[in-house]
């Protein structure tokens, strides 16, 4: 993702490094699985906890000669270690680790999410009382129609963000799954008893049925839900722009001290923040058609799906952007001085 784009903790969520940290973490997990079931020595896997570490720049240079991300990461992780290192990735195939790694990364990236979200329900209610008698003509078909007030509209913003938070809820319950069951999922190498514990140390539910990956429907989910929530706020930015129009000139977004709006008009305050939100908007949309499609996936697992789903982190950069922008510009909105003062 561009860096422009990024807020910086939604950035670290999806960086190498943290990547390769869930990885070493749900290795050690399995570990102690593997320990508490007699399979490894516990002090291996407690020798294994305290001393495996990795470099992703030792990772990406050892994946020059392995073109294997995992088996580069494995590698890495065992020069860290003695003669425990044989005990690491026992009985594990490569998607047992990415796959779940990336259940916890969603996690983590919907907890960003609900956050901005709930700062946004807030600046709409704290928005919906203060204009609660704010009187401004409603328009239907663009054309002036009955008045409403500006309350009314912030308000059945807010309703329609809090459905969306409720779905985003729901949808952070579906990808929080993890699978331990080796290749083609099924448990030829591990007892699905060891998933289990995996998954509850992690935080995470076990699937009730996996292939060598965790299927996509998961995914497409939780991505559905955000292209929702991108949908709603990029009709709420619209609206708002619209009623910055020099005719209409009902709201602005605040212009600080400083700020230009043109190089060659000076008197340009342009909705900037507005039409960066639809700019999001319109990345966002055509890619679900992508999400769909990675859904399928021959047999127990190719890798048609592996590439595309690399960007699930943009599509997910550019919704805690958008909520984040429109919730600090919707906080000092300028409301025009004569619907003040009706």
């Amino acid at each position: 993702m561009i860096d422009r784009y990024t807020r910086p903790e939604m950035g670290r969520i999806w960086t190498l490094e943290n990547r390769y940290r869930k990885f070493l973490e749900i290795e050690i997990a399995v570990c102690y699985a593997l320990a508490e079931k007699g399979i490894i020595p516990l002090e291996a896997a407690e020798a294994i906890e305290q001393r495996a570490n990795f470099s992703v720049e030792r990772i990406l240079e050892i994946e020059e000669t392995t073109r294997h991300d995992v088996v580069a990461f494995t590698r890495c992780v065992a020069e860290s270690l003695g003669e425990e290192s044989r005990y690491f990735h026992y009985g594990l195939t490569s998607y047992d680790i990415v796959d779940t790694a990336l259940s916890l990364l969603l996690k983590e990236a919907v907890g960003l999410i609900a956050e901005g979200l709930a700062t946004l329900s807030a600046t709409l209610k704290e928005q919906a009382l203060k204009h609660q008698n704010t009187i401004m003509i409603g328009r239907t078909h663009g054309v002036h129609a009955e008045p409403i007030t500006l309350g009314l509209k912030f308000a059945l913003w807010w309703d329609e963000l809090n459905r969306h938070r409720e779905r985003l809820r729901r949808a952070e319950e579906t990808v929080s799954y993890g699978k331990i069951s080796g290749a083609v999922g099924t448990f030829a190498h591990l007892d699905p008893d060891v998933e289990e514990s995996v998954c509850r140390r992690l935080g995470l539910k076990p699937a009730p049925i996996s292939t060598q990956i965790l299927q996509r429907d998961l995914h497409a989910e939780l991505l559905m839900v955000l292209a929702l929530i991108a949908t709603s706020l990029d009709k709420f930015a619209v609206e708002i722009r619209g009623l910055q129009k020099t005719e209409i000139r009902e709201l602005e977004e605040p212009f600080y001290q400083g700020q230009k709006g043109s190089s060659a008009m000076p008197h340009k305050r342009n909705p900037w923040n507005f039409e960066h939100v639809k700019s999001l908007w319109k990345v966002f949309t055509p890619r679900m058609l992508t999400v769909y499609m990675d859904q399928i996936s021959e047999h127990q697992r190719d890798l048609t799906n592996s590439a595309s789903g690399r960007f699930l982190g943009e599509l997910i950069y550019g919704t805690a952007l958008a909520s984040d922008r429109l919730s600090r510009v919707c906080r000092k909105l300028v409301v025009d001085r004569i619907l003040r003062a009706c």
